[in-house]
């Protein structure tokens, strides 16, 4: 049966990953909220559709605040009422529910129109802006001044309250290092207050006020973020290649490489032996050359590319094809190499690496956002409206002092079966990038790698997946062996798990967020969970280990009528996973 399969799919994935790097308009991400009576009685998500434990959010209103005065006013009316509050961003990338208000009475605060540059000051280096600005604007407007944020995550559909709210970040342990937070100068936070403030406290923080590290990272649970200021760097150019070799020392080669190059990352193969080293380096601004960055999977895609495609996906996962996940990995890391990952030397065409340009013009993109409306003829190719990808992502950071031996151990699984992580080609690889220790109270804690690992979800939360057990084996390995933090704005709840122990100054985080919102106005129980304020975070019921809701202990928290059940890991053997061994480790 798996070879006919092969027969069908080959072709029909050349085919499909031929037309995903053609470029064309996109239908622009709908509003996360959703009201049934103009700004009453409402429900949120994210752009993928479903938190990761598939929780319907409701509140009974939204609000949109085009200006400070119109968020202080929402945060003051919500606090007299006593209302759960959450702040809402413009596309809602967060996997997890941080923006879950409880109870059917809560407000959302959206900063979709927060979203205007207050200041540009050249001689300072500062550019100052509304929390709802974008990644994008932020990095356009910083080199229409002839500056730059150093360090960014590589997508521009981020809004600069939400990176906050996350830690989001590059790849560095140059300077700072990559997280953007470690750029901001000043924050300005509205905050629940008592009745004799008004019912509102806006405080305005700088570098001087220690409590600036608590709102650096601050999971959206102090208030609501209103006015950011960066610190940047004037504007400059980098060159950029990308080299291909065996993973057979790579866990040597992960603990150095970052030390070499400025913004080195690292893409990785597990199944097919191989590793992409970014080497990406400034170079003097007069150096020839005007390179752009265009990345192949935030391109918009025909929408009936992309249902072909997920029902091959679907089919492949129904039929245990192991083979085809692997040709259709292959493929897809076939076509990132031809179309240079999304390099081009002059934003037309690649004609060889080294790719050299401004800054602006290489450290992200997103051309998916660029946005006509055409009907979702086209679409990112995650749009929940249509039928496209769908998938969990893993996400965690592991110190480099024990970063081999976590590599060691991954390539000791796939060495049990090669096939097995060839579900992650189809993602792209794990992309992996340097972070550095952060002022941050609930920043990054040392210098490590971040691991990110993206795999297909079934739309069905009963349905196991391909592999199961060994990424649920290489989740738990990073989370509980080898102490790994986790990516705030990505993840399951496994991942979460007593994070907040990790965190040399959780304590200082959490002092910070009771005098700022002693009633817990911007929290929630999900929140509060992770905070280790509640218990209660793993989550045990039939099937919770499917989607990690929890670590299984029993049959019943896997598919033990589909043939999963719970069992142990096979090199971190306190791992408890969802198994069928008989695709899993024939």
């Amino acid at each position: 049966m798996a070879i006919s399969m092969i027969t069908i799919i080959t072709p029909l994935m050349m085919i499909i990953f031929l037309i995903i790097i053609s470029p064309s308009t996109c239908t622009p991400p709908e509003d996360p909220i959703r009201c049934s009576n103009s700004s009453a009685n409402c429900t949120i998500t994210n752009s993928y559709g479903a938190f990761a434990d598939r929780s319907t959010c409701r509140a009974s209103s939204a609000t949109y605040p085009t200006t400070e005065e119109e968020l202080i006013s929402a945060v003051a009316e919500g606090t007299r009422a006593r209302r759960k509050m959450k702040v809402a961003t413009r596309f809602s990338h967060s996997i997890p529910k941080l923006v879950c208000p409880d109870g059917d009475d809560g407000l959302l605060i959206s900063t979709k129109f927060l979203n205007r540059v207050l200041a540009v000051d050249r001689e300072a280096m500062t550019v100052s802006v509304e929390s709802g600005v974008t990644l994008r604007q932020l990095i356009e407007t910083a080199a229409e001044a002839g500056m730059a944020l150093p360090y960014a995550p590589y997508w521009w559909g981020l809004t600069v309250g939400g990176m906050l709210g996350t830690g989001a970040h590059g790849s560095s342990l140059w300077g700072k290092g990559s997280a953007v937070h470690d750029y901001v100068a000043e924050v300005t936070v509205v905050s629940p207050g008592t009745a004799a403030d008004g019912y509102v406290k806006v405080r305005r923080l700088t570098e001087g006020d220690g409590e600036i590290n608590a709102a650096k990272v601050s999971l959206g649970v102090l208030g609501a973020i209103y006015k950011v200021t960066f610190k940047l760097q004037p504007l400059f150019k980098r060159s950029l290649t990308y080299v291909e070799k065996d993973d057979n020392d790579f866990g040597d080669e992960a603990v150095t490489f970052g030390s070499k190059h400025e913004f080195a990352d690292l893409t990785w193969f597990p199944s097919q032996g191989k590793a992409v080293y970014r080497i990406d380096d400034r170079v003097p601004s007069n150096t020839l050359g005007n390179g752009v960055y265009d990345s192949v999977p935030f391109r918009s895609t025909l929408s009936f590319v992309l249902a072909v495609a997920r029902s091959a996906e679907e089919t492949q996962e129904s039929t245990n094809d192991a083979t085809g996940k692997c040709l259709s990995g292959m493929l897809r890391t076939s076509v990132l190499h031809s179309e240079a990952f999304g390099l081009t030397n002059n934003g037309l065409t690649f004609t060889g690496y080294p790719v050299i340009g401004y800054h602006n013009r290489l450290q992200a993109s997103g051309t998916c956002l660029d946005s006509p409306n055409d009907g979702l003829t086209t679409a990112c190719p995650w749009d929940s409206r249509i039928k496209g990808e769908f998938f969990h992502q893993t996400t965690f950071s592991i110190s480099l002092s024990v970063v081999k031996d976590f590599i060691h151990d991954v390539q000791s699984l796939v060495a049990m079966d090669p096939k097995s992580l060839c579900i992650l080609d189809q993602y792209n690889g794990i992309l992996m990038r340097y972070v550095a220790p952060s002022m941050a109270y609930l920043g990054k804690q040392e210098n490590g790698l971040d691991f990110d690992l993206t795999y297909y979800r079934s739309k069905d939360s009963t349905m196991p997946r391909m592999f199961e057990d060994v990424l649920e084996e290489i989740e738990q390995m990073a989370v509980f062996k080898y102490g790994a933090l986790p990516h705030w704005g990505k993840n399951r709840n496994v991942a979460f798990d007593g994070a907040i122990r990790k965190y040399l100054r959780g304590k200082e985080f959490l002092r910070v967020k009771e005098k700022y919102d002693p009633l817990g106005l911007f929290s929630s129980e999900w929140t509060d969970q992770v905070l280790g304020l509640k218990g209660g975070l793993m989550i045990m019921r039939d099937g919770c280990g499917l989607e990690g809701l929890c670590v299984c202990s029993e049959d019943r928290h896997c598919a033990p009528s589909k043939g999963y059940f719970c069992r142990s890991g096979k090199v971190y053997t306190d791992a408890r996973v969802c198994s069928n061994r008989s695709v899993s480790w024939d």
